[in-house]
């Protein structure tokens, strides 16, 4: 009997815990102020997940969800417990299974994303003949309510895309798609592309980088957290312990998920 109780004492205790912390990160929540969203650093945990029905339940400031599939009322449901809302897009490869897939003109349609063969790399040098859907999407994110948008794929110069694009043809596109996003009334965040996060600092407000432990490629990030905005961290394959505490130095907000971008696994720092 002794050992039962102590049992359930232990999983009591630990269920208060988990119960105060979420609550601990609501009231962190409730603090977002009204206006355009200027994320500032910091090691909170965010969540990422662009499959599956959306998991209001997961203890984070900050869900990155997908713009086509998250109605509004999910993105309403997540403000009224505090939390800020990032429209997940694809802005540098065209992607066939979206609805507004036929209004890329096939000149813009580049190789195969490697490990996406429903993906293909576009012309970002040539992005004006295809600026009509993007920036109706980016309309769309914003009369749903989001926040912000994570424009994905904006390092194409520095992949094999059947395009011959410079990082000059880079800087001016995503530059562009900042001004279109914040004309909006959203803010945007710089998807990877280290080699370029100096020059594009002033434009974008925060950025969402994938596996920069993995590569050792964090510091190219740091000058964000130095200009007092965030820096939103996922990794795949190392385990919490190899960078949660490298992250917190940072003072990057660093989360384990699967390739998948389900609801679960997710391991914050």
């Amino acid at each position: 009997m002794l050992v039962i109780l102590t049992l359930v004492a232990t999983l009591a205790a630990s269920a208060a815990l988990t119960t105060a912390a979420a609550s601990a990160r609501a009231q962190s929540c409730q603090s977002i102020p009204g206006g355009t969203w200027q994320p500032a650093p910091t090691t909170a945990p965010w969540q990422w997940q662009l499959q599956g029905r959306i998991d209001t339940g997961v203890s984070a400031c900050v869900f990155d969800v997908d713009g086509f599939e998250t109605p509004a009322a999910t993105v309403a449901t997540l403000h009224r417990r505090g939390a800020a809302v990032v429209c997940y897009l694809d802005v540098g490869s065209w992607e066939e299974y979206r609805p507004d897939a036929s209004r890329f003109p096939r000149s813009v349609l580049g190789r195969r994303y490697e490990g996406f063969p429903e993906e293909r790399w576009l012309d970002i040098a040539h992005f004006r003949r295809f600026a009509a859907p993007l920036e109706a999407r980016f309309r769309r994110c914003a009369a749903k309510g989001f926040d912000a948008v994570e424009p994905d794929n904006l390092a194409g110069f520095e992949n094999l895309t059947g395009f011959p694009l410079t990082a000059a043809d880079q800087l001016r596109f995503n530059r562009w798609v900042a001004r279109r996003v914040h004309a909006l009334g959203m803010s945007v965040a710089l998807k990877n592309d280290p080699r370029q996060v100096q020059s594009l600092l002033p434009s974008f407000d925060f950025a969402i980088v994938e596996e920069c432990f993995q590569y050792d490629e964090c510091d190219l990030y740091e000058p964000f957290v130095a200009a007092g905005k965030a820096v939103f961290e996922a990794e795949y394959e190392l385990e919490p312990d190899a960078y949660c505490a490298r992250a917190r130095t940072l003072g990057f907000s660093a989360i384990r998920k699967s390739y998948e971008l389900f609801a679960r696994p997710w391991l914050p720092c």
